[in-house]
């Protein structure tokens, strides 16, 4: 039965910073070379991964600005906007959510001062709630991402230099029992919120009792890679959390380090075997893998590939940009198609056709800078997704036949 006036609640805890992105920065450089890390959880920069501020100013006996300095020759300035695997999802979802009378609320907290008011100045703008967006005397969180379009034969990778900031203070009594009366909860990038994170277990078993869909969006677990660098990370006290994920949605490194295995095929058994009813897997340009079964609130998919799009044959006229923010917007594209699809009253959802809608939102984050799209008007990237999504299901029926 379709019920377009049916109202979901989507509830997103997680990151929120400012992101100040770098583009055209070369991993390869001879300026860059002396700040990559010699071993794991070091300090130092790998490409794809993030490190804290503190942690790489030790690393490199030296100031994050004077370091800066060296490897853009004071030649770059930075594109300044929100980033943040729990913000930028919401931010994709509201604005693919245009024109509809579904909720988002997002649960998290900033500094007082510039990025704070920065950030509140483009999401006022939106379908977004910041009845629950707190203030601390702490800085806003914040994220020097070092972009380099070049790296791995075009398709290009970032570093994130990141300061959790007032994060650290963000703790589990904020979240209220609108929170837990909510159609969707999403937990994103709680690993920069480390008080959140810590409990995810009770979270995630309060939430799942009060009959909400679970969704858990990773980012890379820098804490608990230096503390733990040869074991696997932990979710919360244990791998309990995992029996209450309804949909986990994480990249192949996340993956790996949080199951402790070695490929992906055998991380995404750890989650099914740990009791999580779906999982979605990405791969930088390489497909990505879904598997959902037959307990879950979702069809019955077992496990299968999907193509990433082809967005060097979308030839985006006057539009180039960098790789940031394609994961946290194809998981808002995802999430996204999944509360139009509640909306209708589908019985069962299809993960296969929302991994759709996130192949093509996080392959048109690639047109712009910054993982956040500021619109002209109201509905336009929705309006430019559905043209790609479009595009995109051609392409593949063109490639079936």
């Amino acid at each position: 039965m379709t019920n377009m006036d049916k109202k979901i609640r989507v509830s997103m805890v997680g990151c929120c910073l400012v992101d100040r992105v770098y583009n055209n920065i070369s991993f390869f450089d001879p300026s860059f070379l002396p700040f990559l890390s010699k071993r794991r959880g070091d300090g130092g920069l790998t490409p794809g991964k993030l490190v804290f501020k503190e942690e790489f100013e030790k690393f490199c006996e030296v100031n994050l600005p004077t370091i800066i300095d060296k490897i853009t020759y004071k030649t770059l300035s930075a594109k300044v906007s929100i980033g943040g695997p729990g913000i930028v999802p919401l931010i994709h979802i509201s604005q693919m959510l245009y024109g509809s009378e579904n909720e988002c609320h997002f649960y998290g907290c900033s500094g007082n001062d510039e990025d704070s008011e920065f950030i509140r100045s483009i999401l006022k703008n939106m379908n977004i709630s910041l009845e629950n967006y707190s203030m601390s005397d702490k800085p806003t969180p914040s994220t020097i991402v070092l972009s380099d379009p070049d790296y791995d034969s075009g398709h290009g990778e970032r570093i994130f230099i990141n300061s959790i900031g007032a994060a650290w203070e963000y703790t589990p009594d904020k979240l209220d029992e609108c929170f837990f009366s909510s159609d969707i909860v999403i937990f994103g990038g709680t690993a920069l919120v480390p008080q959140i994170h810590d409990h995810l277990t009770e979270l995630l078993e309060t939430a799942k009792a009060n009959g909400c869909i679970t969704i858990v969006n990773t980012v890379y677990d820098f804490k608990n890679e230096k503390d733990n660098p040869h074991n696997k990370w932990p979710l919360g006290k244990n791998d309990s959390s995992y029996h209450n994920i309804d949909l986990l949605i994480t990249d192949r490194e996340e993956a790996l380090r949080l199951s402790g295995k070695n490929n992906i095929e055998n991380a995404i058994k750890f989650f099914r075997d740990k009791g999580t009813e779906a999982v979605i897997i990405t791969n930088g340009p390489n497909n990505i893998k879904v598997f959902s079964g037959k307990q879950s609130v979702f069809i019955d998919s077992g496990l299968c590939e999907l193509p990433v799009a082809d967005i060097k044959s979308w030839k985006l006229a006057k539009k180039h940009g960098d790789t940031t923010g394609c994961g946290d917007n194809f998981a808002g594209g995802v999430i996204a198609n999944l509360v139009i699809q509640l909306q209708n009253g589908d019985e069962k959802l299809d993960l296969l056709e929302a991994c759709t809608w996130g192949v093509v939102s996080g392959g048109f984050t690639c047109f712009h800078v910054g993982g956040t799209y500021v619109e002209n008007y109201p509905g336009e990237k929705r309006d430019l997704i559905t043209f790609y999504y479009e595009k995109y299901k051609q392409n593949k029926i063109d490639s079936e036949n």
